[in-house]
């Protein structure tokens, strides 16, 4: 059966796309449909055995308590095993489709917008990295192999948020994103070996067993301080403040190339991590609320930054860095299953709503400024129809996929601290405003360059089919999580059942439509003016348009301490090694000095150096006799 054969071979999912990037890269490179042909034919192959996987799991009734797990010794050093393999439960197969059906319809996506480029191959075949890497961080059956393509995701994100290599924005951007991820990457690499050196394993299955009988002994310290470190990988991988600077740059790359970073594969990397080590911090009260309150600060701080952006890209994004946060406060809060279930259904409408916007940019000759577009719904009326669904979904709009998510966190909230549900639900109206807003400038108020306007047009076939099959999921992914079992499936300790609040449900909903009648009314019937509100709101309003200036003060603090280090090491390297170096040669050159003074030439001046050295060696004998015969 093709499911066994799946299931037995998992490992060729992060494979086959790998073996992409090693074909594109080393052979047809220069061909840049074949390349996408081979790049989009690996990922198909990938996204049928990720099908045949989890298809496989509901089979068998592989669960959370008993996963299949296939892993083989790799090597010892000393007394240290390391071992590679799979860890496949429900976790692993819902992030599998989630993953293998967005870079898909990424790629597929991909070969129309990237037509005509000149690093058409070379995309590809980072893009085929990518998706592998993200495969195989799913599929990780330990700490240290989750590192190490943890530390690929973030190679290729460099790599491909750097792909315009010639415009110094995109160089910039890269770096930031690689340097900012740093820090955190740091940290998760102490909490990873600080569980190595304290429980001798880094296997998930065993640590399982492992940390809370330890804890249950030796009490909270260690593993509190384990956890926090470990935690810090997340933050700056997912973007929570204070690392989440560098994911708003990141929209320097290629479109298709956001919508993959910010939908399924980078972003969600930290969220994963968190949700298959649960066992470790559901142990941890203090760690799980230092979860939840970073996940939902970092919700509403984002979500106002967006309130007043103008370029559609970085609307986006930060739209995901509050989405992201949603996810985190329902891991901090101890719902595992509501942060996987938005997880899945952000993945289908984030990725949707960045290709509708790469869409709207091609038609718009790559201007990003929403304020300077306008009008386009009966210029693309299939990509209106798209992106609408995406913003209803985004927006908690009943009946779309984010309605449910997004409730489920809310209701999780709810029972656990009423100020973190206050902070989410005002979180959720910010976020139906900015989407509404983005909607209408962008597809309903009025024409804002006639010219642009009229050369707008849909985008080809390869760029509309997977906006309308991502827009079919941002409908239907929401119901996928009251289907009976869905709790049972997707958990952590005791099965969660779904289900709707309705007061939560109903006041959510309404603040939703009142979030999209304030954005109609200022900015397509223009009752209220926004350069009004922006001239009331003062102060506010130039927090917001500037990020708060954390860019500024971030600059700032490294150019204050790299200065401050540099100083130190000037004056290190000037008086202490420098004059270490120019101390020995003073010293060399006098004593060359004092010795060529005695080659002068003159027999007589010769003779007395010779009897004072003679002197002096008889005068050291006879001292040294006197002292040996003293002693005998």
């Amino acid at each position: 059966m093709f499911y066994d054969f799946a299931l037995e071979h998992a490992w060729l999912i992060p494979l086959l796309p790998a073996m992409a990037f090693v074909i594109i890269g080393m052979i047809t490179r220069s061909y840049g449909k074949l390349s996408a042909a081979i790049a989009v034919c690996m990922s198909f192959i990938s996204f049928l055995l990720s099908s045949g996987v989890t298809y496989a799991l509901v089979n068998y009734g592989i669960s959370v308590e008993q996963p299949f797990v296939q892993q083989l010794n790799w090597m010892h050093i000393g007394s240290v095993s390391i071992s590679m393999g799979v860890l496949i439960d429900p976790l692993t197969a819902m992030m599998l489709m989630v993953v293998s059906t967005v870079s898909l319809l990424v790629q597929i996506y991909s070969v129309g917008y990237m037509k005509g480029d000149k690093g058409y191959g070379r995309f590809f075949a980072f893009l085929s990295l990518f998706a592998a890497s993200m495969l195989g961080l799913v599929l990780a059956v330990n700490f240290l192999q989750m590192y190490v393509f943890w530390e690929l995701v973030g190679l290729c994100s460099y790599l491909l948020i750097g792909f315009y290599y010639y415009k110094v924005s995109a160089r910039e951007a890269a770096k930031k994103a690689f340097m900012t991820t740093r820090v955190g990457d740091f940290g998760l690499l102490l909490g990873i070996l600080l569980l190595q050196i304290n429980f001798g394993t880094l296997d998930f299955m065993e640590l399982r067993e492992i940390i809370p009988a330890y804890i249950s002994m030796a009490g909270t310290g260690l593993m509190t301080v384990i956890a926090l470190l470990v935690f810090v990988g997340p933050i700056g991988k997912s973007g929570q403040f204070p690392l989440h600077v560098w994911l708003p740059d990141a929209m320097e790359g290629p479109t298709p190339v956001s919508a993959l970073i910010h939908a399924a594969t980078m972003v969600v990397a930290g969220v994963y991590l968190v949700g298959r080590a649960f066992f470790m911090f559901t142990e941890l009260p203090c760690v799980m609320n230092v979860i939840a309150w970073v996940g939902g600060f970092t919700a509403f701080f984002a979500a106002s930054i967006a309130f007043t952006q103008t370029a559609i890209k970085r609307i986006l994004a930060y739209s995901t860095i509050s989405q992201l946060g949603y996810m985190m406060l329902a891991l901090g809060v101890g719902s595992l299953t509501a942060s996987f279930f938005h997880l899945m259904t952000h993945a289908f409408f984030k990725a949707l709503l960045f290709l509708c916007a790469g869409a709207v940019m091609h038609a718009m000759a790559d201007e990003a400024n929403i304020f300077k577009m306008g009008g386009l719904r009966k210029k693309m009326p299939i990509t209106f129809a798209t992106m609408t669904i995406g913003v209803l979904a985004i927006a908690g709009i009943p009946p779309f996929a984010g309605f449910f998510s997004k409730d489920e966190i809310l209701l999780a909230a709810a029972q656990v601290s009423t100020p973190l549900y206050v902070l989410a639900t005002l979180t959720a109206f910010m976020t139906a405003f900015y989407m509404a807003r983005l909607l209408f400038v962008t597809f309903c108020a009025d024409p804002a360059n006639e010219e642009s306007y009229e050369h707008a047009h849909e985008p080809s076939k390869f760029m509309l089919f997977p906006l309308i099959v991502l827009a079919a999921l941002a409908v239907v992914s929401g119901l996928w999580g009251h289907l009976e079992g869905f709790g049972e499936w997707v958990r952590f300790g005791h099965p969660h059942e779904a289900g709707i609040d309705m007061t939560i449900a109903v006041s959510s909903t309404i603040l939703s439509f009142i979030a999209f009648g304030i954005a109609w009314n200022i900015y397509v019937a223009k009752r209220w003016s926004s350069d009004t509100i922006a001239e009331k709101t003062g102060i506010l309003y130039k927090l917001s348009y500037n990020k708060f200036y954390i860019d500024e003060i971030y600059e700032a603090l490294i150019k204050v301490f790299v200065d401050g280090v540099a100083k130190v090491f000037y004056w290190i390297d000037i008086y202490i090694v420098d004059g270490i170096v120019n101390g020995l040669a003073h010293l060399v050159g006098g004593i060359s000095w004092i010795l060529s003074k005695a080659q002068n030439g003159q027999a007589q001046h010769y003779s007395g150096v010779f009897i004072c050295g003679v002197v002096i060696l008889v005068a050291y004998s006879l001292y040294f006799l006197a002292v040996l015969g003293g002693a005998l």
